[in-house]
């Protein structure tokens, strides 16, 4: 009996332990940023590129604002405010979101504390912070109508858009290989929920959005469980999904295909 005492409390010991190394490594596995490099000379290829700094209590934060190519009225037009996964900068996202301008929206490309040029340390918090005031800023430009905002985060940038979408208006949400919550992740690790530092709780915020939201997704995504899509899909009040023959990094396989989904929804969705 006391070697069994013994015994369990060792496992015990080495169980909470291995808690705490989770609990504190927990921001490093969300957000690596440290691993991701700055390519040299990126926006000196880009034409319509308006760089705008914005000033948070944790530091200075880049953003990069992507004018529409078509714009025929020559009158306000839509905007995206686009959170990207977390092993990339904004550096690398301009030329996959072109389409979007072709479409006549803008593009409002908002870095994560911390990462690439930006200053900070990346949170839950400190990304909704940052997202908020990008999103404040971007609604007082003549050149964008208020009205006509989308969020699109693709994987844990789901997470960035869902916790602005909590807090200001927008008109649509699309969500690429995101997830239910960081929280569910847990039991992966054996460790309960309570411990995760940054929950971005996304299922809560589409059930209670109640704007068309389109979820796209891989169905052998072996990061993020197509569950999570399926999840996040049933939960939305005006929700439709699109699943993809492929995994998470290579979503989208054709681009045309992925493209066509997305101008569909917009349109769909009365903004363009």
């Amino acid at each position: 009996m006391h070697t069994l005492i013994k015994f369990i409390s060792w496992a015990l010991i080495v169980y909470l332990v291995f808690c705490g190394i989770l609990f504190f490594a927990q921001r490093k596995m969300i957000f690596p940023r440290n691993q991701i490099g700055i390519p040299p000379g990126m926006t000196k290829e880009i034409s319509g590129l308006e760089k705008i700094w914005i000033t948070t209590p944790n530091g200075r934060i880049e953003t990069w604002f992507l004018s529409p190519t078509l714009n025929r009225s020559g009158m306000s037009t839509p905007a995206v405010i686009f959170a990207h996964g977390n092993a990339e900068i904004i550096d690398l996202c301009p030329e996959e979101l072109q389409p979007l301008t072709r479409m006549g929206v803008a593009v409002l490309l908002v870095e994560y504390p911390g990462y690439g040029r930006s200053e900070g340390t990346p949170s839950q918090k400190s990304i909704r912070d940052v997202f908020e005031r990008a999103y404040d800023m971007l609604v007082t430009r003549k050149d964008v109508d208020p009205h006509r905002i989308i969020l699109f985060g693709r994987s844990v940038g789901g997470g960035a858009v869902c916790t602005l979408a909590a807090q200001r208006q927008s008109a649509a949400l699309i969500l690429q290989s995101s997830f239910t919550s960081i929280q569910s992740f847990a039991s992966k690790y054996f460790v309960p929920g309570f411990l995760v530092r940054d929950p971005f709780d996304n299922l809560s915020v589409v059930k209670n959005y109640g704007k068309p939201i389109l979820i796209l997704h891989g169905k052998y995504d072996e990061i993020i469980p197509i569950s999570h899509g399926v999840s996040l899909y049933k939960a939305a009040r005006k929700g439709k999904i699109v699943v993809y023959e492929c995994g998470h990094n290579d979503l989208p396989p054709d681009q045309n295909v992925y493209w066509y989904h997305i101008e569909k929804f917009l349109k769909a969705s009365d903004i363009l």
